[in-house]
């Protein structure tokens, strides 16, 4: 059964409405970086309110999917444009010279081992991910579960900064990451989860976590942009779509980096937790009355 708006599409594309896109990059931006994960939130709001023409086309899903996560990309990297030209300069300057001499060099090779378990498993288990684990009820469960994990991890008296990132730190963390192919598990929860784990704090783990983002999410944004460029191209009519779905994403995938980074300075990830429980206690519900 629908939820009342469910559908309404007053400016549309042919394939994808407008409305909807505006939507779905909003939460992607949102929840790419909040600990509340992105990829469950893309599969539970469609489902949520019966929106069922990317169901219909899986390639033109993925491709969405994957145009949404080069808004937050741009999003997190204009916010962190800084750091990524000195570690930019950094990791030129380590190859010139065949060393690792500086934190900025030694964090910019960091980064890059940090999204090899990610884009390893990916690789190796994306038709997987996508046939078994799309679940709404595992997408709830997950979202309940790794949120009292992360609950658990939060308590932990961190002290470490973002520059005492180490390559145990990046192996571990990168794990993490991996983890989160899960839809529910959250890519930023895990990673955040793990660095408490590892006695960052609170604003570490959140920076690191989401540095740690941008070359996984660029490495597939780029492998699948690719694919479209070198292959039939967007379907037509969707232009406006993805376009009106990319700003969404990177205007509110950047405000989610500085509310967050912001917010974890003085505060717990407490209110994350909560939600996420909330959350999936409220989808197991509509799927155990039927009214979803």
């Amino acid at each position: 059964m629908p939820f009342p708006f469910a559908g309404a599409a007053p400016a549309a594309t042919e394939g994808i409405p407008v409305l909807h896109a505006i939507v779905l990059g909003i939460v992607q931006g949102l929840t790419e970086f909040l600990p509340v994960s992105s990829s469950g939130h893309l599969i539970l709001v469609p489902w949520l309110f019966g929106w069922n023409e990317l169901n219909a086309d899986p390639n033109l899903k993925k491709t969405f999917d994957v145009a949404l996560h080069i808004g937050t990309f741009v999003g997190a990297a204009a916010y962190f444009a800084p750091d990524l030209k000195r570690f930019a300069r950094a990791g030129l300057h380590s190859i010139a010279t065949r060393s690792v001499a500086t934190t900025d060099e030694r964090m910019a090779w960091l980064l890059l081992l940090s999204a090899l378990p990610g884009a390893a498993a990916g690789a190796a288990f994306e038709g997987f991910i996508e046939r078994e684990l799309g679940q709404e009820w595992l997408i709830a469960v997950m979202l309940i579960a790794f949120g009292i994990v992360l609950a658990v991890a939060d308590r932990a008296r961190g002290k470490r900064q973002a520059d005492a990132f180490g390559v145990r730190d990046a192996a571990l963390m990168g794990m993490a990451q991996a983890l989160a192919l899960s839809p529910g598990v959250s890519r930023s929860g895990a990673t955040i989860t793990a660095g408490r784990w590892l006695g960052f704090e609170r604003d570490a783990a959140a920076r690191i976590s989401f540095l740690m983002s941008l070359p996984i999410i660029g490495g597939a944004a780029a492998y699948r942009g690719a694919q479209v460029l070198f292959g039939d191209g967007l379907p037509a009519g969707t232009h406006g779509a993805f376009a009106a779905g990319i700003v969404a994403s990177g205007v509110t995938g950047a405000a989610a980096v500085w509310g967050t980074l912001r917010f974890v300075r003085k505060r717990s990830f407490r209110p994350f937790v909560v939600y996420r429980v909330a959350a999936g206690a409220v989808v197991l519900g509509l799927l155990a009355t039927g009214l979803r």
